[in-house]
């Protein structure tokens, strides 16, 4: 079986090398996603400062999120992420100090700090020991910094150093070069101006630091995270948790949409490729091979192919995943300080996709043939036309009903919630598509009735021949028309949905931005004064400080809290009501002072708490405070947000104090801040918000150029392995030029078919997700976007049609019957 199983592989070139290219590609983006994904779950950030220390303790900024039932240790926890710097506290010192194998504790120090306009980080100066520095001078005493040589200083300088909004004067004790171009403090003043983020420990001689590193994790689970290698610069660079956060999401999502894409055109491509070969299997049943050896022979012919693709798309497709990475460092969307890594895992994953992609398929196609009786298998061989099962009907009937539940659940439960619509229109377009796949030719049927008329009235005896050949062929014209289909419906319905998504999150920033202009701190933060000193000013009608984090409500259980958290926003009380665009439903936010909070009225509802309650909330920085609510907010479930008092919020917060002031009216100028008006906010806040879309469309077009090879690759062998049937007709009396020009009448018609197809697919993705996200039925964006891809759909169908017609064409009529 094997010896036949080359045998043919060896004979019927053109469908395995279309298979092989269609796994090949599909492995190498699954192995692409697979390595994105990898990175942001190992997050490697080399240590810089901390370098010289095996072992780093720093906060845990994972939280378990509050079960319902505290006592049901059976309940499984979600966990959320700490967004602020995490303190490490004196106890976890102690405890790390008294492990045995340990030989000192260095507590890390790091504050930020604006010097010559430029924020940085200042730390103690006993962290220098520990890293690569070119240093010779003097420590730093009381009122003394070391500063990077490329801050531009000399020793014994006098420098303005702004900390959380106070600006002070420090000597420069000495200039030299540091692992980072930070501030370097004397212990006894960064004690002062920052808090322990972050322990460095070295060992004693002979330690074992895996053994050692193993037993400080157990000592300190719950209270602190313990690194080792490549995991340590996290300690230096928290804000890389973020990225890999964003890179785990990212990967997950685009992986799991490749998955399913490579699936459905390998399962198309291996098809095709055993549709045309219907007369070899038929063959082989009339001389006695039984059902299970031809699906044998099938599935041994898919394997091959799977793992020769497999074995080409191994580098590829860590260059790939590499390239990937690379363009989203470039754009800043996540930290160029984590180091990229695809192993052994995504490579395994991809050929796993790659193996049971080929063997899912194989299923599919060599079912029919196989369980045919020889007889009929060889009156079939010549034209299919059963095609209808119970296993299409089935899978047609389970893809419809999930396309039509996320349609519903789109426009119900996150309907409500904005952007997060996406998560289940995006995975709509798979569920339709693949239902319309398996009633291809049905449907295919159904739009060339339409198709008909107009077709004859225009192209005459070549769309005369090429309609009769597509009534006659329609089932394998529905196998050229999925590819094309797919490609048109995911194209079109992944870019409709980012430019909705970005126009509503647009048009929801704008209507939520109530100031005429914010006041930016160029000094690291505001002091409690300025916010009075800004409303007093000719021209102002309201001011209000602005704090950012987020957090999260221990109790009372808050069903409505995800792993996400709560957003919370520090204001002042007198300017918070006319800044606010969020309408109170009851209480008074004026009453914002102390241990106070403004919450969402769902979730008060959730909690069973009014005004005057009290409920526990857990802040961004790990520590929590009981707050009396005395405000409801009526804000929209896509921007729910708890209000506090700006000072209360901005004491557990990284930055320390608040770094803007929105402003009602208009100001000229205010000591320390850069003035911005709201065109430049709002501008802003597009720029991101087209950078995200960027990484959509990035991930995207990779799964978009790959259907649009599939398309190429599918109908290429399709048109070619019609050699002898242009043959017939050139014998029957139709010139070399009527039939390249009845090919192009059946791309055009496969160009439309698919067009159409692909469109009723995009459509019943968009209509819910434009109605919950923009109100509307229709998507936002320019109509030219659907233009260039009908546009590309029909040179690519063309393309793949008419120039393999023609070199098919190129030989004498009669060599292609096998004569002369």
């Amino acid at each position: 079986m094997l010896r036949l199983t080359l045998r043919t592989l060896r004979y019927r070139k053109g469908g395995s090398v279309a298979t092989f290219i269609a796994l090949l590609l599909g492995s190498m983006i699954v192995m692409a996603c697979g390595g994105l994904m990898e990175t942001g779950v190992r997050t490697a950030v080399p240590a810089q400062r901390l370098a010289g220390a095996p072992i780093v303790v720093t906060g845990d900024k994972h939280y378990d999120l509050p079960r319902k039932d505290p006592s049901d240790e059976d309940e499984d926890s979600e966990r959320g992420r700490l967004v602020e710097q995490v303190t490490v506290s004196p106890a976890v010192a102690d405890k790390v100090a008294s492990t045995a194998g340990v030989a000192s504790v260095l507590p890390d120090v790091t504050f930020p700090v604006v010097v010559g306009g430029s924020a940085t980080s200042g730390h103690g100066w006993d962290s220098v020991a520990l890293g690569p520095h070119n240093y010779s001078g003097p420590a730093p005493g009381a009122g003394q910094v070391v500063l990077d040589a490329s801050i531009g200083r000399h020793a014994g300088d006098q420098v303005d150093v702004s900390i959380r909004g106070v600006t002070q004067k420090f000597t420069v004790a000495g200039v030299g070069t540091f692992a980072q171009p930070d501030l370097y403090f004397s212990s006894a003043d960064a004690g002062r101006f920052g808090r322990v983020s972050a322990l460095a420990v070295t060992v004693k001689p002979g330690t074992d630091v895996p053994a050692l590193a193993s037993s400080l994790e157990d000592s300190l689970k719950g209270q602190a995270i313990v690194l080792t290698g490549e995991d340590r610069g996290v300690a230096e660079f928290p804000q890389t948790l973020a990225s890999s956060e964003m890179l785990i999401v990212l990967a997950g999502v685009f992986g799991g949409f490749a998955v399913m894409v490579v699936m459905m055109v390998v399962a198309s491509t291996l098809g095709l490729s055993i549709r045309q070969r219907r007369r070899e299997l038929a063959l082989l049943r009339a001389v006695g091979t039984t059902p299970r050896q031809v699906r044998r022979m099938v599935f041994a012919e898919a394997l091959v192919v799977s793992l020769l693709a497999n074995l080409v798309a191994w580098i590829p497709g860590s260059y790939l995943g590499e390239w990937l990475f690379s363009q989203l460092t470039g754009k800043g969307v996540v930290s160029s300080l984590i180091e990229f890594h695809q192993g052994w895992v995504p490579s395994v994953t991809g050929i796993g996709v790659a193996v049971l992609s080929s063997q899912f398929a194989a299923i599919a196609a060599a079912r029919r043939a196989a369980r045919t009786r020889p007889t009929e298998a060889l009156a079939e061989a010549a034209v299919l036309r059963k095609w209808l099962s119970g296993f299409r009907v089935v899978l047609a009937a389970l893809a419809f009903g999930g396309g039509l539940a996320l349609a519903i659940l789109t426009l119900t439960v996150m309907g409500d919630r904005g952007s997060l619509a996406a998560s289940t229109a995006g995975p709509a377009v798979l569920m339709w598509a693949l239902g319309l796949t398996m009633i291809a030719p049905g449907a295919t049927r159904v739009v060339m009735a339409a198709l008909r008329w107009p077709v004859r009235a225009v192209t005459s005896v070549p769309g005369y021949l090429a309609l009769n050949n597509a009534r006659v062929r329609r089932i394998q014209l529905a196998a050229a028309i999925a590819p094309v289909m797919l490609s048109v419906g995911f194209a079109t319905a992944q870019i409709y949905m980012q430019t909705t998504s970005v126009a509503a999150s647009e048009r929801e920033y704008a209507s939520s931005l109530r100031a005429d202009s914010v006041l930016q701190s160029t000094t690291g933060g505001f002091s409690p004064a300025a916010v009075s000193q800004v409303q007093h000013l000719p021209g102002v009608t309201a001011a209000s400080e602005w704090v950012t984090s987020t957090g999260f409500v221990e109790a009372p259980y808050d069903s409505a809290l995800s792993d996400d958290g709560l957003a919370l926003q520090g204001v002042t009380a007198s300017g918070a009501a006319a800044l606010s665009a969020v309408p109170v439903s009851a209480g008074s936010l004026d009453a914002l002072s102390g241990n106070t909070v403004a919450l969402p009225k769902s979730h008060a509802s959730d909690m069973g708490v009014g005004i005057g309650d009290t409920v526990t909330l857990r802040f961004g920085d790990g520590q929590s405070g009981s707050l009396r609510v005395v405000a409801l907010l009526d804000s929209k479930k896509s921007a729910e947000a708890a209000l506090l008092p700006a000072g209360l919020l901005a004491s557990h917060t990284t930055a320390g104090a608040p770094t803007q002031i929105m402003v009602r009216g208009t100001v000229s100028s205010f000591p320390d801040a850069q003035i911005v008006d709201r065109s430049v906010l709002t501008a802003a806040y597009s720029e991101d918000q087209q950078t995200g879309a960027w990484i959509n469309y990035l991930l995207a077009g990779l799964i978009i150029l790959y259907t649009a090879i599939s398309v190429i690759n599918t109908l290429v062998v399709e048109t070619a392995d019609r050699r002898r049937e242009f043959g017939l007709l050139r014998l029957s009396g139709a010139l070399r030029g009527q039939i390249v020009r009845m090919a192009a009448v059946e791309g055009t018609i496969i160009g439309l078919c698919g067009l159409v197809l692909g469109t009723v697919i995009s459509g019943a993705t968009l209509l819910p997700f434009s109605l919950a996200v923009n109100g509307s039925l229709f998507p936002v964006g320019p109509l030219w976007i659907f233009g260039i891809i009908a546009g590309a759909a029909g040179v690519l169908t063309l393309s793949a049609t008419v120039v393999p017609a023609w070199l098919a064409t190129r030989s004498r009529p009669l060599a292609s019957q096998g004569v002369g």
